[in-house]
């Protein structure tokens, strides 16, 4: 059978940070041991139960916030239903604040090997901001216990354009994470989302976030830094040594199949899309009761998945296969300075790289 990526999610956060609008809760007790008991069983009884896995990935939430036994019984759930490839990458996120040298110890040896550190800042001012649990010096902490554990593939998780940052700030940010001399770095532009504390902040015009010139200069200094560091700009958040890519996340990029498990978790197998229930308590009461278990579902046809991975593509710096794409579309967009033309791919310029959402959409 055809390898497929896995993706785990762990619904249970220490906190609700500000920004943060994805499936996550700050609950604790019982509900969580019977969370892991129903995905356990999600994962057992699952309908593609026997195709391998290339990739493995722990996402929430924060995975970490489960004690080991729980993180590793739930990954050896999943190697039992899909037997990794060799070589396979298996990611969990970690919050800097909930790991430790033990944990990371017990995880190595359990089958991880890869680690993303969600620190978003070494600035104490903008972690409070931010809601997050960790301090500045947790973060070097935590990569430093993950080396010591056998980690040799570690990210880093940044925010910029955050309320109140100055440019000297970011640099500050940038500098801290390049010199921990991780393998990858995903560098992200805060977005202010529906339905989150910081949503409703920024209606009451109480956030005083960076205009998109200051937000332009921020994206450019990192990319500027980060090849002064020797990383490969491989999408466009996303900076790694070589051959260190998040294969995990290529799968997303290059619009390949992924299952999905755990409460709001998304997978992708064929055309069909699904989401899981995302409330834990009404997760675990369908998979106990042998109900289905997804809330939302969507059948692709073949203009929505072209559509997706011109969407997903573009992100790359492999390029996006031009065949079947508008000629006149790519002509005007390659005038405007926005797509380079190499053989039969398109590459997002530097300046593009700014309007890929616009680039995007003119080529679908």
């Amino acid at each position: 059978m055809t390898p497929i990526a896995v993706y785990v999610h762990t619904p249970f956060c220490p906190s609700k940070c500000g920004y943060c609008d994805f499936n996550s809760y700050a609950m604790t007790g019982s509900i969580v041991d019977e969370t892991v008991a129903a995905m356990i069983k999600e994962i057992q009884n699952s309908p593609w139960r026997g195709r391998p896995a290339k990739t493995i990935f722990f996402g929430g939430g924060t995975p970490t916030f489960l004690t080991s036994d729980q993180l590793l019984s739930i990954l050896d759930a999943v190697v039992e239903a899909h037997p990794p490839i060799e070589d396979c990458e298996i990611t969990s996120e970690a919050n800097p604040g909930t790991v430790d040298a033990t944990k990371f110890g017990a995880m190595r040896a359990g089958g991880f090997n890869r680690i993303s550190l969600g620190a978003q800042s070494f600035v104490p001012e903008e972690l409070t901001r931010l809601g997050r649990i960790h301090g500045p010096s947790e973060i070097g902490r935590a990569v430093h216990a993950a080396r010591d554990a056998g980690f040799d593939n570690v990210n880093i998780d940044l925010m910029f354009a955050l309320p109140g940052q100055s440019m000297r700030v970011w640099e500050q940010n940038l500098d801290a994470a390049l010199a921990l001399k991780t393998d990858h770095l995903s560098l992200y532009c805060l977005t202010i989302e529906p339905n989150t504390r910081y949503y409703k902040l920024h209606l009451k015009g109480m956030l005083d976030l960076p205009d998109d010139d200051q937000q332009v200069e921020m994206y450019e200094m990192a990319c500027s830094k980060t090849a002064e560091a020797g990383l490969d700009h491989y999408e466009i958040s996303n900076f790694s040594k070589p051959n260190m890519q998040s294969r995990h996340n290529l799968c997303y990029w290059r619009c390949e199949e992924y299952i999905g498990y755990g409460p709001g978790a998304v997978g992708r197998v064929g055309a069909t899309r699904t989401t899981n229930l995302k409330h834990p308590n009404l997760y675990v009461s369908a998979v106990n009761a042998g109900e289905k278990l997804w809330c939302e579902r969507e059948a692709l046809d073949d203009e929505a998945l072209r559509l997706e991975r011109v969407m997903l593509g573009i992100r790359l710096s492999e390029g996006l296969d031009r065949t079947g794409l508008d000629a006149q579309a790519i002509s005007a967009l390659t005038k405007r300075g926005w797509l380079n033309v190499s053989s039969d791919r398109l590459h997002l310029t530097p300046e593009g790289k700014h309007f890929c959402s616009e680039v995007a959409l003119a080529l679908a």
